[in-house]
């Protein structure tokens, strides 16, 4: 599985504001999760983020660090939900727009490759894979995409290419803009090749 795994500028950042109390503790919140993240263990990361949003939803940091966790630990869903909330406080960070169409990008993936599927009420979910009897996972068939699949395969491919163009838009400096670039290009082109499948 070929995802875009470009992590290296999907940062943990820090809160900085400590003006208050909720504030002081929303820091020893992020602090102690990028403890965990720093172990890998992510879902300690995560819970701990989840509690500093809980007590704050204010900060853009808490935000965006939840999201990172959440991409680190492959939940695509709940990192893009994260990222959404993230940019709803701060739409001009360009840093998030590139890392929510890494998990765009991502999921798309995961849809193409059969490791997820759209249930009928459009939530996501992960397929059991299967198991041989000596323990070596059977390499999964060309998958057939439903028409719900298709939509949102659709819909996640569209908003990598928007949120990959917005991250050029407010990033003027980017010095990875002819990759970026390209990746739309790779974007496009695999939009073409796999919203016609269909059952």
């Amino acid at each position: 599985m070929k995802k875009a795994f470009l992590l290296a500028s999907i940062l943990f950042i820090s809160v900085i504001s400590t003006a208050c109390i909720n504030n002081f503790a929303v820091q020893e919140l992020n602090n102690k999760a990028k403890e965990f993240m720093d172990k890998g263990d992510y879902v300690s990361a995560i819970e701990r983020l989840k509690s500093s949003v809980d007590l704050d939803g204010s900060v853009f940091e808490t935000h965006y660090n939840l999201a990172v966790a959440y991409t680190k630990a492959e939940d695509y869903t709940n990192a893009i939900k994260a990222y959404n909330d993230a940019i709803k406080l701060n739409p001009d960070f360009p840093d998030v727009y590139y890392s929510l169409a890494v998990c765009e990008e991502n999921l798309a993936k995961d849809l193409i490759s059969g490791y997820v599927k759209v249930n009928d009420d459009d939530t996501i979910e992960k397929v059991e894979q299967i198991q041989t009897p000596q323990d070596s996972i059977v390499e999964k068939s060309e998958k057939v995409i439903s028409e719900n699949e298709k939509r949102m395969l659709t819909n996640l491919l569209n908003n990598a290419i928007s949120d990959y163009g917005l991250y050029l838009d407010k990033a003027d400096s980017a010095d990875d803009r002819v990759y970026i670039e390209n990746k739309i290009k790779e974007l496009q082109k695999l939009l073409a090749e796999n919203t016609h499948k269909t059952e």
